[in-house]
């Protein structure tokens, strides 16, 4: 049996996201967007890795994810795995000894610290995020303003869970990182449970994700009516009313992209892994 190490399978994680097909939206082996593509997603999983080994050394988790980020962006396409990887660090944090769990996890994230915020601002200086608007009277706190909105963060003393939870409401990732990773874990086990090779489990799993929630990314990239009717169509496919591939078609050529789904898939895929699935 082959020992991958926490890391390895943070990168391994990343890889199996992204060859799954098909993913409705989503780059996979079959399927590009214009500006991105299946190769930017393999040069991003590979480039964040040394940030992710981080981990490993006991590096704070912003620091880890800043990192990674940084390692990622080391491809012309610029943001692949943002949010798979802010998934991830915390996820990687929690798997020393072996011992994965959604607890773990979040006593994890609860620790994180105004440092760790910091770090987290700064990864929006080396990669383009979709973010909307802040509410009137957090400017200051606006992620887009990078390493300037430092010393906002300091004066509240916000650390990087604090900062999640203000944004749980309108972005599926932050929700995990306050809800205990509900959705992630409830994710492995699905693909645990399910059969065949298993980037195809997880693209299973994908639909079925996308059929219980609207995606948060493409709320804020479309609408939520948008979102809503992607949900309802991967419904859809579930049900046998249409097909997975034709629904993929689509997405890609109205350039709708559930990017939020495809972070939470990484991130069970990690978890599936580290629970010793057989590849």
């Amino acid at each position: 049996m082959t020992v991958r190490s926490i890391a390895q399978d943070a990168e391994l994680a990343l890889l199996l996201e992204v060859t799954g097909t098909p993913k409705p939206g989503n780059v996979d082996r079959n399927h590009d967007h214009d500006d991105l593509r299946f190769e930017h997603f393999m040069a991003g999983a590979v480039g964040a890795r040394p940030g992710l080994e981080r981990a490993a050394d006991g590096e704070r988790v912003g620091r880890v994810f800043e990192r990674a980020v940084a390692g990622m962006v080391q491809q012309s396409a610029g943001n692949t795995q943002f949010g798979a990887l802010l998934l991830l660090s915390p996820l990687v944090a929690a798997a020393h000894d072996d011992a994965l769990t959604p607890a773990g996890t979040d006593e994890v994230v609860r620790a994180t610290t105004v440092a760790d915020a910091a770090d987290f601002y700064r990864s929006f200086e080396h990669v383009d995020v979709a973010v909307g608007d802040p509410p009137a009277g957090l400017e200051p706190l606006d992620v887009r303003r990078g390493s300037a909105a430092i010393p906002a963060i300091e004066e509240r003393e916000l650390t990087l869970y604090d900062v999640m939870e203000r944004s749980a409401d309108v972005d599926g990732v932050a929700a995990e990182w306050v809800g205990g990773f509900e959705r992630v874990f409830g994710a492995a086990e699905r693909i645990i449970d399910g059969d065949g090779p298993v980037p195809d489990r997880a693209a299973t799993v994908f639909l079925e994700l996308l059929a219980e929630e609207p995606d948060t990314f493409v709320v804020k990239q479309s609408d939520r009516e948008t979102a809503e009717t992607v949900q309802r169509r991967a419904q859809a496919v579930l049900d046998g009313n249409e097909e997975a591939a034709d629904l993929a078609d689509t997405l890609v050529e109205e350039g709708i992209n559930p990017g939020t789904t495809a972070d939470l898939v990484a991130g069970a895929l990690f978890v599936t892994l580290r629970r010793g699935v057989e590849l």
